[in-house]
């Protein structure tokens, strides 16, 4: 018998996520993973190696409560957001319960709920990227977990605060609302958190992946009242933390370390501006939707040949051809001001 046939039966089915990585693709230019382009630098000041690190270390406990206008008590930290999606699915769903998520959207909310052997329910972003509402409160029987997540990923645009509201009002007592805030830092003002001590069933998901340049740490959040983080922390591995993790984010939690997280922010704002800008100009595009994240999708007459001839280059973009109504459809990373250049001027010859 092949090994492969004494896997789970559905996990014999899955497809796994396709992450950047996994899709491969060779260049010198980096546009398909939502990541800041540049390294920050950090010295290790704890070498403590021989112990096992804290279960949830204080340190950045409370710099990222800080950092996020909560308390400590409402911050569970993880490796990376995605271990915070499955964790919430393996702490709150039964076996005949579903999640539900809005496509187009994050894949991991489908990948995690297969790996954990959880049905989803799907119900489709409108036309303009928004919640559907309506469609959502007939799907709600037997749903435990529902996943919304903005800004969007891929789509970039903010989901409506107050339609954020009206689910987190019409699954009181029934589920428990995830909302992915993976991209808040460049449009903090859209935050949640604020809502906290309004909804006991909301859980908001962070990361240092993005504006503080540290995809590589793989150090992510959830927060939420007291009483949900204490059934997470139930389910989370011992240890989740590293030490060097742990010490890195610790550094780039700090006052220093904030400030040039803003500096960030403010130069991925001025070249996604100048992207948008030369985009316009262009024949092929078709449309740009609207982005208040660190990439913008772009809708091209023919967008598998842009990304081809792209990729082709050294310039790798996030194909979105085959997602849920983003046909023709290209994710591109806000980049450098030189790797913006140098995208512009290789779309301009296709």
């Amino acid at each position: 018998m092949q090994i492969s046939q004494l896997s789970r039966k559905n996990v014999q089915a899955l497809t796994p996520y396709q992450s950047a990585r996994r899709l491969g693709g060779k260049g010198d230019v980096w546009l398909n993973a939502n990541e800041y382009p540049t390294s920050p630098n950090f010295d290790l000041s704890d070498r403590t190696f021989n112990r096992y690190p804290d279960p949830q270390p204080q340190a950045v406990i409370e710099g990222y409560a800080r950092y996020a206008g909560v308390q400590p008590e409402n911050v569970l930290v993880s490796r990376g957001g995605d271990e915070s999606i499955e964790l919430i699915i393996r702490a709150f769903c039964e076996a005949d319960d579903f999640v539900l998520y809005c496509p187009p959207t994050y894949g991991m909310y489908a990948v995690s709920s297969e790996t954990c052997g959880i049905s989803a329910k799907t119900v489709p972003l409108t036309a303009d990227f928004q919640l559907d509402l309506t469609e959502i409160e007939k799907n709600l029987e037997g749903v435990k977990v529902v996943f919304v997540c903005s800004p969007n990923n891929p789509t970039g645009n903010l989901l409506k605060r107050s339609d954020l509201l009206k689910l987190l009002q019409m699954t009181q007592g029934r589920a428990i609302v995830v909302v992915d805030e993976a991209y808040i830092d460049f449009c903090p003002e859209a935050s949640l958190v604020t809502e906290l001590k309004n909804y006991p069933h909301l859980a908001i998901i962070r990361t240092l992946s993005k504006a503080f340049a540290l995809a590589g740490l793989r150090c992510g959040f959830t927060l939420a009242n007291e009483e949900l983080i204490s059934v997470l922390q139930k389910v989370i591995a011992p240890y989740p933390l590293p030490v060097p993790v742990a010490d890195i984010a610790t550094q780039a939690l700090s006052s220093e370390g904030i400030e040039q997280v803003q500096s960030r922010i403010t130069e991925v704002l001025t070249n996604r501006q100048w992207l948008i800008e030369e985009l316009s100009k262009l024949s092929n595009v078709v449309q740009i939707f609207d982005s208040e994240a660190n990439y913008i999708l772009v809708k091209f007459t023919d967008g598998q040949k842009v990304f081809q001839t792209l990729w082709d280059q050294g310039i790798i973009l996030r194909d979105q051809h085959k997602a849920l109504g983003l046909a023709n459809c290209i994710r591109i990373t806000i980049g450098t001001k030189d790797e913006m250049e140098k995208t512009m001027n290789a779309i301009k010859t296709v």
